[in-house]
C-alpha cells in the first residue's frame, strides 16, 4: 500500500562508531496517545565489544500490545519505562561483528524496535534466511511473531477441529488475517469474520478466503454476526473483546472454544467496559476462553515453521502489509495502526538494503 510519507536514508559511519536515532516514551498516555508522548533521540554508539553486533534495521514494527506496555500497570511483561528508547519486532542487517555466530551481513530479527541501529550483544539476535523475491518485513509478519500468535490461538488455545465454523474478530489486521487464512488449512469448514471498513470485508472474502465477512460499523455485532453464521461457532479467535466477545458468547455452539488474543476495543478507554451479560453461556454451553499471550509458547516457533513454510512456499498463504516509510514517521504509524488505518501488518520501512 503506498504511504504518504518520505523516508530519510541514514547510514552508517566507517569510523566504528555510529549514531543511532531512537523513539523513546515520555508520558504515560490518558487514553488515545498523542506525538507528545514520545521523543526522537540520538546515541553514539563506541566500538564493539566483544561478542556484540552492530545491525542496521530494515524493518520494525508496531503492534497494539505496545499500548498496553505504555500503562504503568502490572502485566505480562513491564511497561515501557519513561525516558528510554521503546523495543519492538524488528529485522535488519549485520554491518559490523565480533561475534562468529552472528556475522557480517546476515539477516537477523530481533527485539530491539523504535531505532535505525542497534548495538547489542549478539545472543539478542536471530539469524533468519532471506526467501528470494521476498520482503524481509514478512519475517515481522505472516512468517513471524503475528504468524506464530495465530498458529498457537488455533492450536494450542482453542483448537480447530475439521468441519468447525471458526469466527475471527478485527479479521483484517496482521494476527487476524493470518488466523482466518491458518483456520482453513487447520480443517475449518467455515470461516467468517469483522472488519472495520468495505474494503477490508471484501479482501476478508476476495483475498484471505473467508466464507462471509461483516463492518462493524454497520450494525451492532450482535445483531451481523448470527447472519454471517447461522449453524453457530465452534472456536472463536478474539482480538477486539468487547462487543465482540459479547456477540460471540451468543453464538458459540457447545463445546465452543475462545482464544482470547487481544482487547483492542479497551486499549484506550479511560473507563472500566462493560462486560457481557451472557457470561452464563459458559455454563450451560461448556464453552471454554482461554487467554494467552505468546511469550509462554514460543517453544512452538519451530513447529510453526515447519508447518507454515511449505504452505507459504507453494502460495497458500496471502499477506498484506502495510508499509510507512521513515523511522521518524514510527510514531503516527503507530497511532493509524490503532485507528485500523492498516491492511495486515503494519511496518516502518527504516532502511533499504
Amino acid at each position: 500500500m503506498p504511504s504518504r510519507f518520505s523516508r530519510e536514508v541514514r547510514t552508517v559511519s566507517v569510523d566504528h562508531t555510529a549514531i543511532s536515532t531512537q523513539i523513546q516514551l515520555v508520558a504515560r498516555p490518558e487514553g488515545w496517545p498523542t506525538p507528545d508522548d514520545f521523543r526522537t533521540v540520538t546515541v553514539e554508539y563506541g566500538p564493539l565489544e566483544p561478542g556484540q553486533v552492530r545491525v542496521v534495521n530494515e524493518f520494525v514494527s508496531v503492534d497494539p500490545y505496545m499500548r498496553g506496555r505504555m500503562n504503568d500497570v502490572k502485566s505480562y511483561v513491564p511497561p515501557f519505562a519513561l525516558g528510554e528508547t521503546m523495543t519492538g519486532g524488528a529485522i535488519g542487517r549485520v554491518v559490523e561483528s565480533t561475534a562468529d555466530t552472528v556475522p557480517v551481513g546476515s539477516v537477523v530479527s530481533h527485539q530491539f524496535g523504535w531505532r535505525d541501529v542497534v548495538q547489542e550483544d549478539a545472543r539478542g539476535f536471530q539469524v533468519v534466511p532471506e526467501i528470494p523475491g521476498v520482503p524481509l518485513s514478512v519475517r515481522l509478519g505472516i512468517l513471524g511473531m503475528t504468524g506464530l500468535t495465530a498458529y498457537v490461538g488455533l492450536t494450542d488455545i482453542a483448537p480447530v477441529k475439521d468441519g468447525d465454523t471458526v469466527f475471527v474478530s478485527g479479521a483484517a489486521g496482521a494476527v487476524g488475517s493470518a488466523a482466518g487464512q491458518f483456520a482453513r488449512l487447520l480443517g475449518a469448514a467455515r470461516v467468517v469474520g469483522s472488519a472495520g471498513s468495505a474494503d477490508k470485508v471484501a479482501r476478508l472474502t476476495d483475498e484471505y478466503g473467508f466464507d462471509a465477512a461483516f463492518n462493524y460499523r454497520d450494525a451492532p455485532v450482535r445483531e451481523q454476526l448470527p447472519t454471517v453464521a447461522p449453524d453457530g461457532v465452534d472456536v472463536y479467535f478474539d482480538n477486539v473483546g468487547g462487543d465482540h466477545l459479547t456477540a460471540a458468547l451468543d453464538v458459540l455452539n457447545r463445546h465452543g472454544r475462545v482464544a482470547l488474543c487481544g482487547a483492542i476495543a479497551g486499549y484506550n478507554s479511560t473507563e472500566r467496559t462493560p462486560g457481557p451479560d451472557n457470561m452464563s453461556n459458559l455454563i450451560t454451553r461448556s464453552l471454554t476462553l482461554r487467554g494467552f499471550t505468546l511469550g509462554d509458547h514460543l517453544h512452538r516457533a519451530a513447529d510453526f515453521q515447519q508447518w507454515v513454510t511449505p504452505l507459504f512456499a507453494a502460495g497458500k498463504i496471502a499477506y498484506d502489509e502495510t508499509v510507512v516509510d521513515g523511522l521518524e514517521n514510527a510514531v503516527d504509524a503507530f497511532l493509524s495502526m490503532m485507528r485500523g488505518g492498516n491492511t495486515g501488518k503494519m511496518v516502518v520501512r527504516v532502511s533499504q538494503s
